[in-house]
């Protein structure tokens, strides 16, 4: 059978039992494609600037796939099956990862997969189901504690004490804060546009946000943005000098997204509403702001006052009652009888 007559659809003898006079049968190879393998470390090259944006969470998503690249010892598929996936996840936990980072790691493979599915290279995905996550302590700073490490902070860099008041009192990431520009900053608002949940938002500034904004009057070219003279490297180093100084540095909570907890915790605790606190830190969902529900310890005050409402004393409720509880049982006897009394004379006085 030729190809002329394959493209054409006229069968051979060969297939002349799949003929009729009805219908004919057309074959084409047009649409055969030759199966591949990749590597995962391959598909990331080939789609992770399509994928991510740059910035850190490109670069954490980055040391992600290498690592499940080398966990996987660099084996080429066409299909990821479940048994893959199920020994991965075992061997990130043996490694002493806890689920909340396994579920991170899991995201940024899952999202390459379904591209590269999309995109005809692989054909099978397995079911990639989230980990349950305890809810850890949120740890936030105190005022004192606040003021002991500003005060460290600003004799060290006055951009990074002021981007820390910023940080602090707009609940922003690190990120956000670096990547303003000056048409942002509008009035007594600011707006974040370039955002981890990819929504911008716009919140009103505190007054000494309004003063930290400002630059200091120095001679030459204004920046781009207001902190823009920082990058995260050179603030993370400011950071933790000025946390070991203050005595700080043993404590591996105290990184400088506590501030973004710990503008959350004082709007919550303030009696702030969890939803606008959602919308203050721009959680793409409520379940994210829910962490610090349990800070709202005001609206649990009625409470006390119900428990705590005086109960009446055991010789309150004695002198209530003019007889004892012998007494009282004999007359709740006697009182059915007397009425049955009088009931039986009223009927006899009615029948003469």
């Amino acid at each position: 059978m030729t190809n002329e007559a394959i493209q054409e659809g006229v069968p051979s003898d060969h297939f002349a039992i799949f003929s009729s006079q009805t219908a004919k049968i057309q074959y084409s190879y047009n649409k055969i494609r030759e199966v591949k393998s990749f590597r995962v470390g391959e598909l990331f090259s080939a789609y992770r600037d399509i994928l991510w944006d740059d910035g850190r969470h490109k670069y954490n998503v980055s040391s992600f796939i290498g690592e499940i690249d080398e966990l996987l010892l660099g084996e080429r598929f066409s299909a990821f099956d479940q048994s893959t996936l199920d020994n991965l996840i075992g061997t990130l936990r043996q490694r002493g990862n806890s689920n909340a980072t396994i579920n991170r790691k899991m995201a940024a493979l899952s999202k390459l997969l379904r591209k590269a599915q999309k995109m005809g290279d692989i054909h099978s995905l397995p079911e990639f189901r989230r980990q349950k996550e305890r809810a850890g302590r949120i740890r936030f700073l105190e005022r004192d504690e606040e003021a002991r490490l500003f005060a460290t902070i600003k004799n060290r860099s006055e951009d990074a004490y002021r981007l820390s008041v910023f940080l602090v009192d707009s609940g922003c990431r690190l990120g956000e804060a670096l990547g303003l520009i000056w048409n942002d900053i509008q009035e007594h608002r600011v707006s974040f546009w370039i955002t981890k949940s990819g929504r911008s938002r716009t919140i009103p500034m505190t007054e000494r946000v309004k003063e930290v904004i400002k630059l200091p009057a120095t001679e030459g070219r204004r920046p781009k943005g207001p902190f823009t003279k920082l990058s995260q490297a050179q603030f993370r180093a400011i950071w933790n000098d000025a946390k070991a100084e203050v005595g700080l540095g043993a404590d591996d909570q105290v990184v400088p997204h506590i501030l973004r907890h710990t503008c959350a915790s004082r709007l919550v605790q303030g009696g702030i509403d969890i939803r606008r606190v959602q919308m203050w830190l721009g959680h793409q969902t409520l379940s994210m702001t829910m962490r610090y529900a349990h800070l709202a310890t005001n609206d649990l005050d009625g409470c006390v006052v119900v428990l705590e409402t005086p109960r009446p004393a055991q010789s309150d409720i004695g002198a209530e009652s003019p007889l004892p509880s012998s007494a009282a049982q004999q007359g709740a006897k006697t009182e059915p009888v007397a009425a049955m009394t009088s009931s039986r004379a009223t009927r006899n006085g009615a029948k003469a």
